[in-house]
């Protein structure tokens, strides 16, 4: 890898392509031709468990290498030892399931991944440990081992590894999994200050969590159904949300309000209290409806 390479992915997002991207697992089909072309900002990739979401983020992350030239990532093919290593300098991924060691120093784990990334100079690499610890709030917790932390921490600790430097590429699969509220709030801070210097792909099943993205991925039965900024996908439940005081029938899905009222998503009936949609109306009436989009 030349310097030039290294210094071109900091501070800048990278491109993310795929091309009828599909997966299988025996008889199961994960993904099935899944097209993207992202290139900076937030994206949200929406959708229920089982939707695919993590065998998608696994492939741009190459962990899963798809078998034919599905996915481009700045240009450069996973499937290509060398361009992969580079990816991976250039990537920053939180898995699900990580899987840290539970004896190892908290300040080691964000150590030995700088060490894999070529930071070579221990001057610099401790300067960029402490700084991705400082700002997830542990930096105070560097010397305690993982088995010493809660939970919400071990999380906290697994987007420092993620953030480390400055990635181009930034994945993170149900990162606000296991948080308290003022932990959510501190992982969206962090996110949606990486939305201009990186491409930011956040997995979630939280439709509050991917409202604030500027792009919304729904992924189901492992292909896309909507692609769009969340205003576009509440649009498309416009004249589909009602409230009515009596027992609904025929509504897509429908729940009881503080007041005895019922909120109701489908076909609505004549003179019903249209309301203003929501991201989570869309959402629900995509998931039941089921069009491509």
């Amino acid at each position: 890898m030349s310097s030039s390479h290294g210094r071109w992915a900091l501070g800048r997002p990278s491109q993310v392509l795929a091309f009828g991207l599909s997966r299988r697992f025996g008889s199961i089909t994960a993904l099935d031709g899944v097209d993207l072309a992202l290139e900076g900002g937030l994206i949200t990739l929406l959708g229920p468990n089982g939707s695919g979401k993590t065998t998608l983020l696994r492939c741009l992350a190459t962990v899963d290498v798809a078998q034919d030239d599905s996915v481009l990532i700045d240009g450069m093919n996973p499937r290509h030892e060398s361009d992969r290593i580079e990816i991976r300098r250039r990537l920053g991924y939180q898995p699900q399931r990580p899987g840290l060691a539970p004896s190892a120093r908290v300040f080691d784990v964000i150590d030995y991944l700088a060490v894999l990334k070529g930071n070579d100079d221990e001057r610099s690499r401790r300067h960029l440990v402490y700084r991705s610890l400082e700002q997830v709030g542990l930096d105070h917790r560097a010397a305690d081992r993982v088995s010493e932390l809660s939970g919400g921490m071990v999380r906290r600790l697994e987007l420092a590894q993620a953030i480390l430097g400055r990635p181009g590429l930034l994945l993170l699969d149900e990162p606000a999994a296991g948080l308290d509220p003022d932990e959510r709030f501190r992982l969206r801070e962090i996110v949606s200050g990486r939305r201009h210097q990186a491409t930011v792909v956040v997995s979630t099943h939280l439709t509050d969590e991917a409202a604030v993205g500027d792009t919304v991925l729904v992924l189901l039965d492992g292909r896309l159904r909507f692609v769009g900024p969340p205003d576009a996908l509440a649009a498309t439940a416009a004249g589909r949300a009602w409230i009515q005081a009596g027992e609904p029938a025929g509504a897509r899905a429908t729940w009881r309000l503080a007041d005895g009222r019922h909120r109701c998503l489908g076909l609505p009936p004549p003179g019903a209290d249209l309301v203003e949609p929501t991201l989570e109306d869309g959402y629900l009436l995509l998931t039941s409806d089921g069009p491509v989009v």
